[in-house]
């Protein structure tokens, strides 16, 4: 049974929660890559990662009876958000996050076009990679907010810290993926 027609996701959806172990297998391996991608960009350490992933996995089989499914891709936007809630979950269990507690509010770097490189000629690999390098806060708060859509206000609740510290990130975050990318393209 294959995945290939991504139209019989709903009815392989049908078989995994009557506990068809190939239909669970067939979904682990369609969406493996993409969730290790999401997984990726919070966990750096490759152990780690698997650890994440595994439970992920777990908690996914586990509660795929809650899940409502809403079309193709549905499942695996619910999925990546228990990707994404498993490695925050794992990062506040396991990392120390140094964020600095600012008390004002710091442009985007967004709002100075002459902060903003040039990625055309950097590769996106090149890119992600440059993003796995920030440190743990910074990385963080910058998937959340750019990856996962989330607001400053939400960061703060997830992450508990205030606004004007996921702010504060954010901007240190990318001013620091700007000059990594700047140096990047020093050398192509």
């Amino acid at each position: 049974m294959a995945i290939s027609n991504i139209d019989n996701e709903f009815e392989l959806l049908q078989l995994v929660r009557k506990g068809d172990s190939s239909a669970m297998k067939e979904i682990y391996h369609h969406h493996i890559q993409y969730l290790t991608a999401v997984c990726a960009r919070y966990i750096i350490v490759e152990a780690n990662m698997k650890d994440v992933l595994q439970e992920s996995f777990i908690k996914i089989f586990t509660s795929i009876d809650k899940f409502e499914y809403r079309g193709v891709g549905s499942l695996r936007a619910w999925m990546s958000r228990i990707v994404v809630n498993e490695s925050l979950k794992f990062l506040k269990n396991n990392e120390r996050f140094d964020f600095i507690q600012n008390e004002w509010e710091l442009p985007d770097v967004e709002s100075d076009e002459n902060n903003i490189p040039d990625i055309d000629n950097v590769p996106a690999q090149a890119i992600q990679e440059m993003i796995r390098q920030l440190p743990s806060g910074y990385r963080t708060v910058f998937n959340l907010y750019v990856f996962e859509d989330k607001s400053h206000k939400e960061i703060a609740a997830i992450l508990n810290i205030k606004e004007n510290t996921s702010a504060s990130q954010l901007h240190k975050a990318k001013k620091m993926l700007a000059e990594k990318i700047n140096e990047h393209k020093k050398t192509l």
